[in-house]
């Protein structure tokens, strides 16, 4: 019996609730965190990665699936694949006005993204924060939080591996007067600010809380705000990093060095 993967569930979601925004953007989400299994015309060259394209319904898609074995079943053989993100993915077919099939006769969760919607989630991915800097006058504890916020942020931040210690939600309020919502990052690993920052920013995209304002800091366990943030916030500890294997980085794993499709 196949296993149930977390795109089936999302999916499954998304299909029992078609007039919910919510569940079609948590099912996109999922898309992009996961682990996908690239079918290719033949074996990678280094960085270089060759798609296998198929034309449906006048649009070009390029293959994947969310198990090796799905892949494989699909293909009837063993082929030639690149295990990417689905971040990675969506930025690669974008550039080149590619559709994503997904699962296509495998599974229940089969779908299809035509090219229009891969350059949707793409620039969803894209799109980074705004950098300010406001000091702060107190700390608060938080409150009036729409309620599909905390599971975003626990399921973003699950995902948050070796960047951090912890993150604590408060309240505050600014020297300028203005009140808001903080999520304040305590010990962070060094060069992780952009990506937590970029995954908080996230969270509130695919809840459909892109309108909300949830500002984000970075702050040392030394700092005298840290001890305050941590009594008067909601906290969230940041998963551990299993310790390193010494491999070659698979092509595609880090976004900011996308494989190059031939």
């Amino acid at each position: 019996m196949t296993e149930e993967t977390p795109l089936d569930r999302a999916h499954a979601a998304m299909a029992a609730a078609t007039d919910e925004d919510a569940a079609r953007l948590r099912f996109y989400e999922r898309l992009a965190e996961a682990e996908l299994f690239m079918l290719l015309s033949r074996e990678a060259e280094g960085a270089r990665i060759s798609p296998e394209v198929f034309e449906i319904d006048d649009a070009s898609f390029v293959l994947v699936f969310d198990l090796d074995s799905r892949l494989t079943g699909f293909a009837g053989r063993a082929v030639p694949y690149a295990a990417l993100s689905g971040r990675a993915i969506a930025a690669m077919l974008a550039a080149e006005g590619l559709g994503l099939a997904l699962n296509i006769d495998v599974a229940p969760s089969a779908f299809l993204l035509p090219p229009p919607a891969v350059a949707w989630l793409a620039q969803m991915l894209a799109d980074r924060p705004d950098v300010v800097e406001q000091p702060i006058a107190r700390v608060l504890a938080p409150s009036g939080l729409p309620e599909v916020l905390l599971p975003a942020l626990d399921a973003k931040l699950a995902t948050a591996v070796g960047m951090g210690e912890m993150a604590c939600l408060v309240g505050v309020e600014y020297e300028s007067g203005a009140r808001g919502h903080l999520l304040g990052f305590i010990g962070t690993a060094p060069g992780a600010e952009s990506p937590l920052a970029q995954a908080v920013a996230e969270a509130l995209r695919f809840s459909g809380l892109e309108a909300a304002t949830l500002d984000v800091g970075f702050f040392e366990p030394s700092d005298a705000i840290a001890a305050v943030l941590a009594r008067e916030g909601l906290r969230f500890d940041l998963p551990v990093a299993p310790r390193p294997e010494t491999q070659r980085a698979p092509p595609g794993s880090d976004p900011d060095k996308p494989p190059i499709l031939r």
